[in-house]
């Protein structure tokens, strides 16, 4: 590392670049003279480079020493650095042998003083490695893991950057045609975090599987049972999670949906009427830049006509989106989540939630699980809280494939202690009708 470096300063560059050491220039204004003459400005990028890569190693080894170092050394020494981390990832492009190394110092920096480095250059770091992918100068499988672990350093604006550019790099990867071969890559990365025993990694990639499979981009098998899998994560609010999204699945929370795309601008209008004028006036009236626009503007009716239709075709089977209609194995999913249930010693909501998932699996795939109903039977009382959810928990574990004498004993345990001359006439209806 060059330790002569630092004498290179931002101002001294661009004052070099405008031919005059008087005149000063900002960051920004020779940003613009690079894209428009690269190669006018190489001695430039390379005194501003080695002033970067010396700030990097300043702060590397600051934040060797101590932490609090890092913070306490001097916001403006942290501010250039974030300047010119941000200004080198705009120019990388027209730079690409010369800043071939330049996410490797980014990411280096992230990866290893992430937590002790100041939280305004933190941001600036982030917002230059997603600018360096978003560039395609690295590919995101490169930072995935990196991304990940900036969701759970304790800083907010940190986390939604990292949330939103996986989120949206995985959207934009995947909207003209799959890439097979890199999704199944970042799945790998996510599906292992999940499946991993420290909770706040596998809860953020827990949300951001939930958050492409809602949005349909990841909207396959290995995703719905990665999602599925976590039911049984040793973390219980994980677990909760988990069975909370696969009861109300459409009710999923949204963490960064600040993004409206075109698709969900066309489900907020779902009354879309194309007209004969609508197609004569886009091809045969106007000017040829307004009949362009009014193509393009017919165009995306079209598309959104499409989808409504696709989406209208798909909605139709009622359980069409759940996780849970995608199983590889159900039955062994149901029984391992029935033994969890047995054995633990949640809270009663979150055991319920548990029974409700477990009905629904065996309702959906028409399973046989006999020791299910004697344990429901244990709950079905008058004076049990819920009672009407379980008594529909019931109803949805009832099917052709279930053996009458199975059921029998909770039918009759139904009859007896709800339906009798004692109960009121709308609630003795309610339970003969469930019967």
């Amino acid at each position: 590392m060059r330790q002569h470096a630092p004498a290179y300063t931002p101002e001294a560059a661009s004052a070099s670049a405008t031919g005059g050491a008087g005149e000063r220039h900002s960051l920004p204004a020779l940003q613009a003279k690079m894209k428009r003459d690269p190669e006018g400005y190489e001695t430039e990028l390379r005194q501003l480079q080695r002033h970067f890569e010396s700030s990097v190693f300043l702060f590397r080894q600051q934040a060797a020493l101590s932490s609090s170092s890092s913070g306490g050394g001097g916001g403006e020494t942290a501010k250039e650095l974030g300047d010119l981390a941000l200004f080198l990832a705009h120019v990388a492009p027209f730079y690409p042998n010369d800043l071939a190394d330049l996410p490797d110092h980014i990411g280096g920096l992230l990866d290893t003083n992430a937590r002790a480095l100041p939280s305004g250059l933190r941001v600036h770091l982030v917002q230059a490695l997603i600018l360096l992918v978003n560039r395609k100068i690295v590919d995101l499988e490169d930072t995935m893991e990196l991304f990940m672990e900036l969701q759970v350093i304790g800083d907010r604006a940190v986390k939604k950057l990292a949330f939103s550019h996986i989120v949206h790099s995985i959207r934009r990867m995947n909207q003209k045609h799959k890439n097979e071969a890199k999704n199944r890559k970042l799945q790998g990365i996510l599906f292992k975090l999940v499946q991993g025993e420290e909770e706040s990694r596998a809860k953020r990639a827990f949300t951001i599987l939930c958050d492409l499979h809602r949005r349909r981009v990841w909207f396959d098998d290995r995703t719905a049972n990665a999602i599925c899998d976590a039911c049984f994560h040793p973390s219980s609010r994980l677990m909760t999670a988990a069975i909370s999204l696969l009861i109300g699945y459409e009710n999923v929370e949204q963490e960064d949906d600040s993004d409206a795309s075109s698709e969900d601008e066309a489900s907020q209008n779902p009354n879309i009427i194309l007209s004969k004028e609508d197609v004569y006036k886009a091809n045969h009236k106007g000017t040829s830049a307004s009949k362009k626009k009014k193509k393009a503007k017919l165009e995306r009716v079209v598309r959104s006509m499409k989808r409504q239709q696709r989406k209208s075709n798909e909605e139709s089977g009622s359980n069409y989106y759940s996780p849970l209609t995608y199983l590889k194995d159900p039955q062994g999913f149901a029984e391992k989540l029935f033994s969890r249930l047995q054995k633990c010693n949640e809270r009663f909501e979150v055991r319920m939630m548990m029974l409700k998932v477990i009905a629904r699996t065996i309702g959906l795939h028409h399973l046989v699980l006999l020791n299910f109903y004697p344990y429901l039977q244990r709950y079905v009382q008058p004076h049990q809280r819920d009672v009407t959810t379980l008594l529909a928990a019931a109803v949805q574990a009832c099917h052709e494939m279930v053996p009458p004498d199975a059921v029998e004993p909770l039918f009759k345990q139904i009859v007896n202690q709800f339906v009798h001359d004692r109960s009121r006439p709308e609630v003795c209806t309610t339970r003969l009708f469930i019967i």
